[in-house]
């Protein structure tokens, strides 16, 4: 089994672009209405942009109807943890969590929100920092 999120936005290509850089992912579909990211050397995608309101999908119809995401993350292990942080500080992303060292994970962690709003967390490998942690 394989997770493919799904998150509706305002902007796809916008928010595309900015995904492709926070994570060093590419497009593997393109468009202002739907994007699907992969990550590089993989065929099968990991994450669909969805634009509110277009093709008629129940869920996706009204951008204002909730709040984005509330009681959801977007949690990516990433593979080089410092280097994505400085990608989220490129983007200006806003910080919820700047970065730490969650203990019982033995790793670390950056929370910061997306352009809609939707709260990401970056987190190195679990058990990256060993026992010293």
């Amino acid at each position: 089994m394989k997770m493919q999120t799904l998150i509706a936005v305002r902007d796809v290509a916008a928010s595309s672009a900015w995904y492709r850089t926070l994570l060093d992912c590419r497009s593997g579909h393109g468009g202002d209405h739907y994007e699907q990211l992969l990550a590089h050397g993989e065929d099968e995608f990991f994450m669909q942009l969805h634009a509110w309101g277009e093709h008629g999908h129940a869920n996706l119809g009204d951008p204002d109807a909730a709040a984005h995401g509330y009681g959801t993350l977007l949690w990516f292990r990433v593979d080089d943890f410092d280097a994505a942080v400085a990608r989220a500080r490129q983007l200006r992303a806003e910080i919820i969590e700047p970065p730490q060292v969650n203990p019982r994970a033995n790793h670390r962690e950056c929370w910061l929100r997306d352009p809609d709003g939707y709260v990401v967390v970056l987190a190195s490998r679990y058990g990256e920092l060993g026992d010293s942690a």
